[in-house]
């Protein structure tokens, strides 16, 4: 059941979509798709990868021109929107991926191109004036920053208020966050959806894209949701939930994350333990942590408590300035990655684009590469080996793609990360690290990540899980350690799983619910 919209029942809205539809050979991304935008709201557009949410932005920034439909500006109708139109209708856009000058500061990036300048033949910019208009926007925005700091220097969140703050500066009555907080920590995300709460309250409506259900739900006034490039509804506040927003996305309830969350067996002994382990980012604080057999261990923290650090130390990318690692009770010198791989460690990393998978080369050739002596004949690959040991990956882990010989650059998010685990799932892994393993993908592709993640613990691996999504974390793991500054500042069990509990660890602070019983061990 769907509901209409009672969040400004009085506000004329100011942009309107009726019927809109838009096909490309062989797809219709948008079928009749109709929405409206009134003044100040918080609109929250979810649906899976291919539902026609990037469609749909296309169009509202006259980047893409609908078959047909309407678009109205402010009682005026349009077939469709140029780029000028929808940025002087005052559209603008935060993409996922940032579009800043890192070798710029922040002023010359808010106005790049439409800098003041000084009167003379020279033309020169003002940086006074130019500093003067920048500053009222941070303010806006809330940014901690100056107007002369370096972009280079900025957190994710940081760059993230420049790019609002740039929104801004046209006037911008709607901002459009595509996948804003993807990347960002608990902190840092708590930081941005106070800036969207900022926005709605100077009146600025905002359409914010999200795969992270639960900030839809703490901020959104309504919540539109795309299925197969229709309308599956509409949801007023006080109908939105994760079930519903779900059920309307896939057109069922979603249990996998619940399920992944109950493991079918008891966990076994010790798998990889690393004793007063010592990273470069934190050379002082040794850190000791356990892998069990069958368990999925969820390791939470903010952003630099060192949860990456540690893992590429276990996998042998990062050098250990100190400790000691053991496999199966066997003292392990882990001085290389192809150390770890050797004796079954194996890392999904936490940029999969930039470090777990190679986009240019296919399904198959990624699977094979970091086993290629097994596919190997007299020195030469097997064609015939690779694309069978892709075949049974790509059956066994739903990989969605025409063929194994598809150009993994291709694939939506989520089945490039079950590539990522194709290839080392076929070397029959002893420990699996996944570094923030859902990140930009889907809430379907995240339910099979889920399902496969269990099916690994449920084999016997020992699986570790850094993750910022918290109810990721309290859903999935079978205990959560927490890391504060480089140290594991306390192991929770499922009992005392709550995000209060992981938050006070991850600040260094006791657990209420083990306080009473003298803190954690």
């Amino acid at each position: 059941m769907t509901s209409t919209d009672t969040t400004h029942p009085d506000t004329a809205p100011f942009l309107s979509l009726e019927a809109v539809r838009k096909t490309y050979p062989g797809v219709v991304a948008l079928d009749r798709f109709s929405m409206e935008v009134r003044p100040g709201e918080v609109i929250g557009l979810v649906g899976e990868n291919g539902a026609g949410k990037s469609t749909l932005m296309k169009i509202l920034g006259g980047v893409t021109r609908p078959d047909s439909g309407t678009i109205t500006v402010d009682g005026v109708a349009h077939d469709g929107l140029t780029v000028e139109q929808s940025i002087g209708s005052g559209i603008a856009f935060v993409h996922q991926e940032l579009n800043l000058f890192e070798n710029l500061d922040v002023a010359a990036n808010i106005f790049f191109g439409r800098e003041p300048l000084r009167a003379g033949p020279l033309k020169l910019v003002d940086r006074a004036r130019l500093r003067e208009m920048v500053a009222p926007l941070l303010k806006r925005v809330g940014a901690n920053f100056s107007a002369d700091a370096p972009v280079a220097s900025l957190s994710l969140a940081q760059q993230q208020m420049v790019e609002i703050a740039k929104a801004l500066s046209i006037r911008a009555r709607l901002v459009i966050l595509d996948e804003p907080t993807s990347s960002l920590p608990m902190a840092e995300t708590e930081k941005l959806l106070d800036v969207i709460k900022g926005l709605k309250a100077q009146g600025i409506s905002v359409i914010f894209i999200s795969h992270r259900l639960h900030e839809i739900e703490r901020v959104a006034d309504r919540v539109v949701v795309l299925r197969d490039g229709t309308l599956a509804g509409t949801l007023a506040k006080d109908r939105i939930n994760h079930d519903e927003m779900v059920r309307l996305m896939i057109g069922r309830m979603l249990k996998e994350r619940e399920k992944a969350g109950e493991a079918t067996r008891e966990p076994g002994g010790v798998a990889l333990s690393a004793e007063a382990i010592r990273t470069s980012t934190y050379p002082d604080r040794p850190v000791s942590i356990e892998l069990r057999r069958a368990e999925i261990l969820g390791l939470a923290g903010l952003v630099g408590s060192g949860r990456t650090e540690l893992a590429r130390v276990l996998f042998g990318i990062d050098e250990r300035l100190g400790g000691s690692v053991a496999l199966d009770g066997k003292p392990l010198n882990v001085g290389s990655a192809a150390d770890a791989v050797a004796n079954g460690i194996f890392l999904v990393p936490e940029d999969r684009k930039l470090t777990g998978i190679l986009l240019d080369l296919s399904i198959a050739q990624n699977i094979s590469l970091p086993n290629l002596p097994a596919h190997a004949r007299r020195s030469l690959v097997s064609a015939g080996a690779e694309l069978a040991t892709a075949e049974k990956q790509k059956k066994n882990l739903g990989i969605k793609a025409p063929s194994v010989l598809t150009r993994t650059g291709t694939l939506s998010g989520g089945n490039q990360q079950k590539v990522v685990l194709a290839k080392w799932l076929a070397m029959n892994p002893k420990v699996m690290i996944l570094d923030e393993p859902t990140r930009g993908i889907d809430i379907g592709a995240k339910a099979e990540i889920y399902g496969l993640m269990r099916a690994l613990a449920d084999a016997g691996v020992a699986v570790l899980m850094i993750s910022s999504d918290m109810e990721e974390v309290i859903g999935v793991s079978d205990r959560i350690a927490v890391m504060h500054e480089g140290q594991i500042s306390g192991i929770l069990d499922k009992d005392d799983f709550s995000q209060e509990n992981v938050l006070l660890l991850a600040v260094g602070k006791k657990p209420k619910l083990l306080q009473a019983a003298g803190g954690v061990e």
